[in-house]
């Protein structure tokens, strides 16, 4: 038991050090930085080419690499954050989602994408005390972790500069008028943070004998949880709260096994939201604006579409493109129309209700694996099926979600996200029934009333229908009292809930309709593909959802269409690797959110805070 003790505080170590630059970003902008994992994957495949390549001693890498690392964080800063200061959060947050997927997509594309042995530059396993047996490398993480974090604290404390990074994240306007430079020091806190993270880079490297280039995301997640436990803002609480992550996920794992070591990071991180919102070293904030609530519509109006010309364009879909693609083209825009289901019902929440969520490859999956059990076990007829999964969906992820509402500003988002991930690693390791890691073979075909919609042709026409249904239920919500009091919710949360409005409980409800559809859209996926399994229900597909709505107008079913069209389609059509798409997808995020923040399908009335 020392020994997972021990390697949950070299884990911690690493953790902390991610969570500390997290937390510093966080507590000078308002921010949480999602391409933190990407700096420090690059930290960690950087200081790979540089020792096994190049030579270079590690202590020389240390420092080149802590230094390419801060300058990648200084052009996250000025690209993505600091153009959309004066915008809401949600759209710097969705811009480093976004640069965090163009960085580690490089990496990729420059380094390789496979997994390669860290040179062994230490000892790892040269001392014993006890039982137990340990490593130079571990003592030299560990001293250095020590002496980091006590140049921080004093830097903070006494430094001029480090004064003012405290003044800036007590008050960004009232260090500004007392003459502090807040985007220089924006500037130096990225610095010192994506600083950071290359250094864990090189830990994790040395630590686990291997790298790769798509480590960044775990990592990333993981120094994030970390921070959140600690405490968002509290640099002490980062480093509490990753060896608090460390040491739990090492007594977890070596209870149950890897399999769960999602469900313990993100279980932690959704009982620390629930019971202590703050973290374990802050107040939870009191707030009277959610940073990450109110749509990106100000800045425009959507384009009104009427029932006739929608049910028009439904039928030139529905009978020519069968008639003008061949089947590639038909299983693409298949793939096309069940996330543009998604994307659709999601308009609910982050649209009318102002609320983002990163979590929807929960109901997804949900609605997945409970069509695909049901008409592969049990024989259910394909339509009971998938009505099955979109309620099972909606009650599962409200129920999950439930004490989520409780919640205020960042923390919403974040709980979505963690209950996504907790899903998911549920049904992993849940494998007498959904087959784990192995997946489910064999899902059958749609029937209905006898027919079997087996080609392609069919297939396409069978997900048009539920997407026109989709978007005539979506569309009712919107023009009924219940969108009404939606939009007073997203447009000012504060003034509804003055009115009497139960804002929680419309969010909750928005929440359960938009899983619903969700459910739908991942049953469809699943009759499709014939075959599912964890990994398609990632982090990466809760994001690509999010993007199809910014791109089209979060507040527009026909917005989230035309997203869906752009983002699914057009990589698949012009047949691109997966790298060069995620690659596309990001690039493509930043600039709508940069140069046209209330998205495609709308009209610009005024010129956006945003810009």
């Amino acid at each position: 038991m020392i020994d997972t003790l021990l390697a949950g505080l070299i884990h911690g170590n690493a953790y902390a050090l991610i969570a500390v630059g997290i937390t510093l970003i966080f507590g000078v902008t308002n921010v949480i930085n999602f391409a933190h994992g990407a700096v420090f994957a690059f930290g960690s495949i950087f200081a790979w080419w540089l020792i096994a390549e190049l030579g270079l001693s590690l202590w020389t890498t240390i420092v080149v690499v802590v230094g390419v690392s801060g300058l990648l964080g200084f052009v996250v800063n000025v690209v993505a954050v600091r153009p959309l200061s004066r915008g809401p959060a949600v759209a710097a947050l969705l811009a480093t989602v976004a640069a965090g997927m163009i960085i580690e997509n490089l990496v990729q594309m420059i380094f390789g994408p496979e997994t390669r042995p860290f040179p062994q530059v230490l000892p790892t396993n040269n001392w014993q005390i006890g039982g137990v047996r340990f490593g130079t490398s571990d003592l030299v993480m560990f001293a250095i972790t020590i002496v980091v974090m006590a140049g921080l604290a004093g830097f903070l404390k006494y430094g001029r500069y480090g004064l003012a990074i405290r003044a800036t994240a007590q008050d960004p306007d009232a260090a500004l008028q007392m003459g502090i430079p807040v985007p220089r020091v924006q500037n130096l806190a990225f610095i010192i943070a994506s600083g950071l993270g290359g250094l864990a880079g090189i830990f994790v490297g040395l630590y686990n004998s291997n790298i790769s280039p798509t480590s960044g995301t775990i990592a990333g997640m993981s120094g994030f949880v970390a921070a959140t436990i600690g405490g968002l803002g509290s640099i002490p609480g980062a480093v509490l709260g990753g060896f608090v992550l460390g040491i739990i996920e090492a007594v977890g794992i070596y209870q149950f096994g890897d399999g769960y070591r999602d469900l313990i990071t993100f279980g932690v991180l959704i009982a620390v939201l629930v019971l202590r919102p703050g973290g374990l070293l802050a107040k939870a904030p009191s707030i009277s604006s959610e940073p990450l609530t109110g749509t990106f519509l100000g800045s425009g109006r959507q384009i009104r579409v009427q029932w006739w010309q929608a049910a028009a364009g439904f039928a030139v879909v529905g009978i020519g493109v069968p008639l003008v693609s061949g089947s590639y083209g038909l299983v693409v825009g298949t793939q096309i129309i069940a996330y543009a289901i998604i994307a659709v019902s999601m308009t609910l929440v982050a649209g009318s209700a102002g609320q983002l969520t990163i979590g929807q490859a929960g109901p997804i999956a949900i609605g997945a694996y409970t069509s695909a059990i049901l008409t592969i076990s049990y024989d259910w007829p394909f339509l009971a099926a998938v009505a099955a999964a979109a309620l099972t969906a909606a009650i599962v992820s409200s129920v999950l979600a439930a004490p989520v509402w409780r919640l205020n500003g960042h923390y919403v988002a974040i709980a979505t996200l963690g209950i996504g991930v907790v899903t998911v690693a549920i049904i992993r390791n849940w494998e007498s029934v959904t087959r784990g890691s192995y997946g489910l073979f064999g899902i059958p075909a749609p029937r209905i009333f006898g027919y079997e919609f087996s080609t392609a042709a069919d297939l396409f026409r069978l997900d048009l229908v539920f997407l026109a249904l989709t978007v005539l239920v979506v569309a009712a919500i919107q023009r009924s009292h219940l969108g009404t009091v939606l939009r007073s919710v997203g447009s000012d949360e504060v003034a509804a809930r003055s009115s009497g409005v139960r804002v929680r409980d419309y969010k909750a409800l928005a929440f359960a309709i938009s899983a619903i559809f969700s459910g739908i859209g991942g049953a469809l996926l699943g009759h499709q593909y014939s075959y599912i399994d964890p990994t398609v229900f990632n982090l990466g597909l809760s994001l690509l959802v999010v993007t199809i709505i910014v791109l089209g107008g979060t507040g527009s079913p026909y917005g989230a269409i035309l997203g869906s069209v752009v983002l699914i389609g057009v990589p698949e059509l012009f047949r691109l690797a997966p790298e060069v798409r995620i690659l596309l997808y990001g690039v493509i995020l930043l600039l709508i959110i940069r140069f046209r923040p209330q998205g495609i399908w709308t009209r610009r009335d005024r010129v956006s805070a945003a810009v």
